[in-house]
């Protein structure tokens, strides 16, 4: 699928004026723009709330060479010895600093990859920036911390509303410019469901709108099935990596939400001889939900849990 054809790549910003942000961070951001005084970074928040869009358009307003490393994709050791030494180690043919936005940074080995990065940091500091992205900072060694900006990316709901309108704007403009009717009711509804996760709104518009020109209130009704249809191909194909980004991606949905929703779709997509030892499974979880600090890591234990004892249909 190319980039083209996807409307969160075709319509990126590409400017921090173009971006949908709140106006404080919006404005550091600018500041950063204007001066041309990059620093090391290091971007906090849930998904899809432009993080690695201002990485690339702080890149693309100061016209420095990039390259973006995806941590859940090549987030071992040998990634750093080679592909991004590689990169840094040699002069900007644009002149000034190159830049590596490390994008899912939270996905990359602590106790490989990310202490090595701390001396490439330091090495190539004449040279290159690093830009690293995630969704838990926690997950990201100190010493990284210490050597990099942090801006935190959520979004207060006193911001919302504001943010909401903006890309309500937004996005009726991409829909003209793609020849597809919409209700605009159903898409404040839409948007409402899901902001700020700006990138998951469009993706469903676009997937809703395929062999279609029009956008119905059948789009709100599908959602929810269709997000389980997929965590279900996920467990069933025991792929761990798309089964958790499932997870990071409905972090905001209860977990108690989630096994319930499993439960009762559980009929038509589990064998049936499977199905006390999914329900047995999912009350377990239910049960430690109310006591554990860490409510994604239960999430992702119980479908680990599913995936290696659940047979499907």
């Amino acid at each position: 699928m190319s980039n083209d054809f996807l409307w969160v790549e075709k319509y990126r910003p590409r400017t921090i004026a173009d971006t949908i942000l709140p106006d404080g961070l919006k404005q550091t951001f600018q500041k950063i723009a204007d001066t041309g005084e990059l620093p090391n970074m290091l971007f906090t928040g849930t998904a899809g709330l432009g993080k690695t869009t201002v990485a690339r358009a702080l890149c693309n307003e100061l016209d420095l060479d990039y390259i973006v490393i995806n941590g859940s994709e090549e987030g071992n050791i040998d990634t750093l010895r080679t592909k991004i030494k590689q990169f840094a180690s040699t002069v900007s043919l644009q002149g000034g600093y190159k830049v590596v936005i490390l994008d899912e940074a939270d996905y990359l080995n602590p106790t490989s990859f990310q202490p090595a990065l701390r001396g490439f940091i330091e090495e190539f500091s004449n040279n290159c920036r690093f830009i690293l992205t995630c969704n838990f900072k926690n997950r990201i060694i100190t010493p990284l911390h210490s050597r990099c900006g942090v801006y935190e990316f959520n979004t207060t709901k006193k911001d919302m509303a504001q943010l909401a309108s903006n890309f309500m704007q937004r996005v009726t403009t991409i829909l003209e410019q793609e020849k597809i009717e919409c209700d605009k009711k159903i898409l404040a509804d839409l948007i409402m469901k899901f902001a700020p996760d700006w990138r998951r709104i469009l993706n469903e518009l676009q997937r809703y709108s395929i062999g279609s020109n029009s956008i119905d209130s059948g789009i709100l009704n599908n959602l929810a099935d269709k997000n389980y249809d997929d965590l279900f191909v996920y467990l069933k194909s025991k792929d761990f990596k798309k089964m958790r980004n499932w997870v990071v991606n409905n972090i905001d949905t209860d977990a108690s939400a989630i096994f319930r929703a499993i439960y009762d779709r559980m009929a038509d997509k589990i064998a049936p001889q499977s199905i006390p030892q999914l329900v047995l499974i999912l009350a377990d979880y239910q049960y430690k939900n109310a006591f554990v600090a860490d409510h994604e890591l239960n999430v992702v234990a119980c479908l680990t849990e599913v995936m290696a004892n659940v047979q499907f249909n």
